[in-house]
């Protein structure tokens, strides 16, 4: 193993041509930690706002963007149990996916769910994480309930439809083009609403509004959700792609019981993380190996062409995940 590796470092804050690739030295893995030698890593939003300046990785992490990423274990650090090198893995990364190598603790690695290759899995970790945490543990989805999910056809929305059919919710979609919204019922949505043409707010009135809604958007759309949800209903709150400040009467937060939540993962400790994990573990591989849900692919970019990935993801024009070849 050469002691360089090949990375895309941010030059600076601004838009995708910030990213260039460079050399580094292999991280070494610490206690409790493995080194991956990574195959693909996913490219998400998250990676974006660093890039933009918008989101700082946690002062240990790497200043690399990348938060998970697939590939075979290079070196185990001491105290790690479990994990040997050569083991095939995909793995939530603090940072520094967009590289040949990263460090991450090791109680946020999953196997690689049977059947599947290296390059869906290297869509798994952050996507799933972040739908698993939100939806089922903070948002408490429970079969038979009404389920909005914004952004449907995304990396997080065509995760968020599949888990929550197959754990019987109803689930309503939103997206911006006829196609998006084909894409969504296709994975389980049982209505998708173009919010170009249509008004989430009113459709989810009729059909007696949302019990749960995972929201990304932010800015208007927020009195928007509480309008749209049930009463008891509860809304998620996981970005705010359009802003976090909007005007809005919270009386009816009292009159009409409604909680409102939300969460980032990256800065949740590493037991909260190795939390999700063990959960994700136990419910949900077993439905990846089955097949019951999966990963949507939307396109693949080599590694040193990472700036062209990202205007992929912000052109919003991409149906499912996008992800980097590195080796």
């Amino acid at each position: 193993m050469s002691d360089r590796m090949r990375v895309v470092e941010i030059t600076e804050a601004g838009g995708p041509e910030v990213l260039k690739p460079a050399t580094r030295d292999v991280p070494e893995p610490g206690h409790g930690q493995v080194l991956i030698r990574i195959a693909w890593a996913g490219v998400n939003r998250p990676d974006a706002l660093q890039r933009a300046g918008l989101y700082a990785p946690p002062p240990e992490a790497s200043d690399l963007p990348g938060l998970e990423a697939s590939g075979e274990i290079a070196a185990v650090g001491p105290g790690v149990d479990g994990l040997a090198v050569g083991d095939a893995v995909c793995a939530l990364l603090p940072g520094g996916g967009y590289a040949e190598y990263a460090v991450t603790p090791a109680a946020h690695c999953l196997p690689v769910p049977e059947g599947m290759g290296l390059k869906e899995a290297a869509c798994l970790p952050e996507t799933y994480f972040t739908v698993w945490s939100n939806v089922f543990q903070r948002g408490k989805l429970s079969a038979g309930e009404r389920f909005l999910v914004h952004g449907g056809s995304s990396g997080i929305g065509t995760t968020a439809i599949q888990l929550a059919a197959v754990f019987g919710a109803r689930v309503f979609a939103t997206a911006g083009s006829a196609e998006k919204c084909a894409r969504c019922t296709a994975l389980g949505a049982e209505r998708a609403i173009n919010y170009r043409e249509e008004d989430f707010v009113t459709i989810l009135r009729e059909a007696g509004g949302a019990d749960l809604i995972l929201d990304m958007v932010g800015g208007d759309y927020i009195p928007r959700n509480v309008k749209a949800l049930a009463d008891d209903g509860r809304l998620v709150q996981i970005a705010f792609l359009s802003g976090p400040k909007v005007d809005m009467n919270f009386a009816q937060l009292m009159t009409r019981r409604l909680t409102i939540t939300g969460s980032t993962l990256r800065p949740q400790s590493d037991l909260a993380k190795a939390r999700i994990a063990d959960a994700l573990r136990a419910e949900v591989w077993p439905l990846l190996a089955a097949g019951r849900v999966a990963p949507v692919m939307d396109s693949e970019f080599p590694l040193a062409e990472a700036a062209a990935a990202h205007a992929r993801m912000e052109s919003s024009g991409h149906v499912g995940k996008i992800v980097l070849k590195v080796a």
